[in-house]
């Protein structure tokens, strides 16, 4: 049969890290024992609360349409969480998609025009880049260094930002690196947006899991910053949540209007069995026992990096390590290929945040993944060391 795929859908990449995932489960499908350091999800199960309320959902036939942001008592949950954040929003002012890539999809359709400009700071999240693209804009792609905590310089900033910028896109903490952006970083960020009149999108979906300084909530820095900032967030990380599928967002009216708009003639509403275990969630931020059993994972990882002569940035939120391959002489495409075929270690290939000298590990896995999971990928380079 002959066909031809659109130029917008032909123009975009998979994703790196569902691609990894998939293989992984594939090669275990068929008996293979691979530990998988890929996907970005937690291994800890979704909180009883949530699970519970989910059932009772089910039980009680709560199984129709909704409205397409959400029920008024899922919003009212939003807001209530966001209020313990000192982030105060209406309930106008939130709503919600299937999950947080689903919320930045909606944020970059509403917002971007053909040719303009979108500014993101590599390593990036893998999606960003596409979604800019689908929606026609154009990625501006700003390299940060290691040196520099993977943190942009104020003159980075000011040299990717122009009169043409309709988008700033961040993640604090960061995926792939961990890196928690400092508020002198992200005050700079948000000045230079203001003085060009571009939106500011805060990508907060990990900023509960972090290992040190708490992670600046763009909004509260001032009632200015707040009114030009869409807060993007979300259930999967905090909540392990992932498969319910269950983002959100704060921002102007008038955006989520558009946003909901769009979503009226895509998905409609999120699952409403999701949504109710999504306001049980929310009634409770993260236990500080999760974040600390993430820490701990962290630390293995890195001692393991550190005995074995790895460059890697020690990350300070979220459950990514993010290594630097360039003594092993093969790029981060080759050597992922290498250590799952070979190690039977899925990780993920830098290439795909705009950073070929590395590879992302998840450390959201037990330790004993971790332990066995290291001691493969280091037996199996280790005659490529130096």
């Amino acid at each position: 049969m002959e066909f031809e795929l659109s130029e917008r859908v032909k123009g975009i990449n998979p994703s790196a890290t569902l691609a990894v995932d998939t293989k992984a489960k594939e090669m275990k499908n068929k008996g293979e024992n691979v530990i998988s350091f890929g996907a970005g999800e937690p291994d800890f199960d979704t909180p009883p609360r949530a699970k519970r309320a989910g059932i009772k959902a089910i039980r009680e036939g709560f199984s129709k349409y909704t409205a397409v942001g959400g029920i008024i008592e899922l919003k009212q949950a939003i807001c209530e969480k966001l209020k313990r954040f000192k982030m105060d929003y209406e309930v106008k002012n939130v709503s919600t998609a299937n999950g947080g890539k689903h919320i930045l999809f909606n944020i970059t359709q509403t917002l971007l025009n053909p040719g303009d400009e979108a500014v993101i700071f590599a390593p990036y999240w893998v999606t960003y880049e596409e979604q800019i693209k689908y929606a026609g804009g154009k990625p501006v792609i700003v390299k940060t260094q290691e040196s520099n905590g993977f943190v942009p310089t104020e003159e980075e900033i000011a040299e990717a930002v122009n009169d043409k910028t309709k988008l700033i896109i961040f993640n604090s903490p960061s995926n792939p690196t961990g890196a928690v952006y400092p508020e002198k970083t992200i005050r700079k960020i948000c000045d230079i947006a203001l003085n060009h009149k571009a939106m500011i999108v805060s990508d907060e979906i990990y900023a509960e899991i972090y290992y040190g300084k708490k992670p600046v909530r763009v909004p509260t820095l001032s009632p200015e910053i707040k009114e030009r900032t869409i807060l993007a967030d979300g259930a999967s990380k905090s909540y392990s949540m992932t498969g319910w599928r269950v983002g959100y967002c704060a921002c102007d009216e008038k955006i989520i209007k558009a946003m909901e708009k769009l979503m009226s003639h895509s998905t409609s509403n999120i699952c409403s069995i999701a949504q109710k275990a999504a306001i049980a969630a929310l009634e409770k931020d993260l236990q500080k026992k999760t974040v600390k059993e993430f820490k701990e994972r962290r630390d293995c990882m890195m001692k393991a990096f550190k005995e074995n002569g790895w460059q890697c940035f020690e990350p300070q939120g979220a459950f990514y390590a993010f290594p630097n391959i360039s003594k092993f002489n093969m790029d981060s495409l080759k050597i992922a290929d290498h250590l799952l075929e070979k190690a039977k270690v899925a990780v993920v290939p830098g290439a795909a945040f705009g950073c070929d000298e590395n590879i992302r590990l998840s450390f959201a896995t037990s330790m004993d993944n971790i332990v066995e999971g290291m001691n493969r990928i280091n037996a199996c380079l280790a005659p490529n060391k130096t």
